[in-house]
């Protein structure tokens, strides 16, 4: 059997006081709507009204790969013609809209109104809406908007508005509960959030996890709470925890045997929990996780990627794809980068990474073609160029639409890189 690999404890500052290049230009950026895939799954009393256009309609089709006759829990209130040149009043017309909804979806208990693109340049108030229909409608359904806009902001974005938008309204923890507890805040699987569960209950740990899967089970936060992001692109999320009292716990992000152990580590420490109790509740779980990354360790050792900007989970995936699977870092493009959430993984970095943030896409490409890597982590829009120029590339979007986080996930996370490579070199056979 393979030996775990341990948490690295010797003082180094990696990246921490990386300069990164900062380049503004022309982006490649997926719509913020797109985090509805995953938030409509999650929270299954929840419904997703888009007000856009006929194309934010179809990306979300698109990207969701439901049938015209499913009964997904997403849908597009359309801005047409009527409604730009004025001969229509649009707010009248979207209360009419969440009428016929909600009379013919009462399984819906908590509604978003999610801006677009087309709702935000012709500068239509959501949050006003909003707030009239939760007086109608409230408390049989809750009501509430933030924006989706593709304009100025990443795809995963969407869901770190989706979460700030609810913080407010969290219940408060009691005035007499004193004692410390521990909240996961981002989106994960269900299969995910049940085996993270079992681990820290292993340890005798009590966790929330939000969003939940029911809006009505929504966690309480207050002073006494201490949270995890298990996702990297939650900053507003977490600053309006921080405004409710909330006390972050910085962690490497839970990708990978060395991340997820760490993660699990910070909750470990913060809560008081025994070392023997944390190497007991996790050691059957590290070493199958180690024993599964063998193979793709072996296909990948020394094999050199790049970065595009995409998710912000692209730190992260770098720190996995060099420590754990001995692939050499070109570039790092990250289309923000959150110093604060994102210090404990550039500490894990090799010095000298080029670490780039926002993005001038001409000129990225010019780097990226001259570097000649042998795999590229990028958006769609850039995959099919890059292919025809002979390079291996692999979509962003499925690091993101794939379950990846925790031990159980280590070996498929790393065959999100590997299989591109097996694939070209059976294609050159």
């Amino acid at each position: 059997m393979s030996p775990v690999i341990p948490i690295r404890s010797e003082p180094s500052a990696g990246c921490t006081d990386v300069q990164p290049l900062v380049q503004r230009g022309q982006r490649e950026v997926f719509c913020g709507l797109t985090g509805i895939i995953w938030l409509h799954r999650k929270i299954q009393d929840a419904f997703f009204l888009v007000v856009g256009s006929r194309t934010c309609a179809h990306l979300i089709q698109s990207a969701a790969g439901v049938m015209i006759f499913a009964e997904p829990r997403f849908g597009t209130a359309i801005i047409d013609e009527r409604d730009l040149a004025g001969l229509a009043d649009v707010h009248t017309e979207l209360d009419r809209v969440v009428e016929q909804l909600l009379a013919r979806r009462p399984d819906i208990r908590l509604l978003f109104l999610v801006g677009s693109c087309p709702s935000e340049v012709i500068k239509l108030d959501l949050s006003r809406a909003a707030e009239r229909q939760n007086q109608r409608h409230h408390p049989a359904v809750r009501v509430l908007n933030y924006s989706g806009s593709g304009i100025e902001t990443t795809f995963t974005q969407g869901e770190d508005a989706c979460l700030a938008a609810l913080v407010p309204g969290l219940p408060a923890t009691p005035a007499a509960h004193t004692s410390p507890d521990l909240m996961v805040v981002g989106t994960l699987a269900d299969v995910v959030e049940d085996q993270l569960r079992g681990l820290l209950q292993r340890m005798g740990l009590t966790v929330s996890f939000f969003p939940p899967r029911r809006s009505q089970d929504m966690p309480a936060v207050g002073a006494n709470t201490r949270f995890l992001l298990a996702q990297p692109f939650l900053a507003d999320t977490a600053r309006a925890l921080q405004a409710r009292g909330a006390q972050h716990l910085p962690a490497p992000f839970p990708l990978g045997v060395e991340g997820t152990t760490a993660w699990l580590q910070a909750a470990a420490t913060a809560f008081g929990v025994m070392p023997e109790v944390f190497e007991q509740a996790t050691q059957a779980a590290r070493q199958r996780a180690e024993k599964s990354l063998g193979a793709a360790r072996q296909r990948l050792q020394g094999q050199r990627i790049f970065f595009f900007p995409d998710s912000q989970l692209e730190i992260p995936l770098a720190r996995f794809v060099h420590r754990e699977l001995g692939m050499e870092l070109v570039e790092v493009g990250t289309p923000y980068l959150h110093r604060q959430h994102m210090a404990p993984e550039l500490a894990w970095l090799p010095a000298g990474t080029r670490i780039s943030e926002g993005q001038d896409v001409d000129l990225q490409l010019d780097r990226c073609l001259a570097d000649a890597p042998d795999i590229v982590v990028c958006g769609l829009g850039l995959a099919n160029p890059l292919e025809a120029q002979g390079i291996t590339t692999k979509w962003a979007i499925e690091l993101v639409f794939t379950p990846i986080q925790g031990y159980e996930q280590a070996a498929d996370l790393a065959g999100l890189f590997s299989r591109p490579l097996k694939r070209r070199d059976k294609l050159a056979a």
